[in-house]
């Protein structure tokens, strides 16, 4: 039984199913073989996207990353 090949969307490296970055949002599926791909393409995604149209979600984003860190920080605190 083969397992299925993927090509990353920003070298172009084949690689198996199982490894690499293989993020799925509605009919879209993004492939990256490594997640420095990853990276490249999220922030060339970032800086090429004009603030009006992406702004509103990466605050909403960066608002619930930071609130779980607040939370795991609560959690870690020592309760004597």
């Amino acid at each position: 039984m083969g397992r299925n090949k993927y090509r990353c969307i920003v070298c172009g490296r084949i690689f198996p199913e199982g490894q690499g970055v293989v993020i799925k949002h509605g009919e879209l599926t993004l492939f990256f073989h490594k997640s420095k791909c990853a990276c490249k393409f999220f922030k060339y995604l970032l800086e090429n996207t004009p603030y009006s149209e992406i702004g509103r979600y990466v605050k909403n984003t960066l608002d619930f990353f930071e609130e779980k860190l607040e939370k795991m920080k609560e959690i870690r605190t020592k309760k004597i």
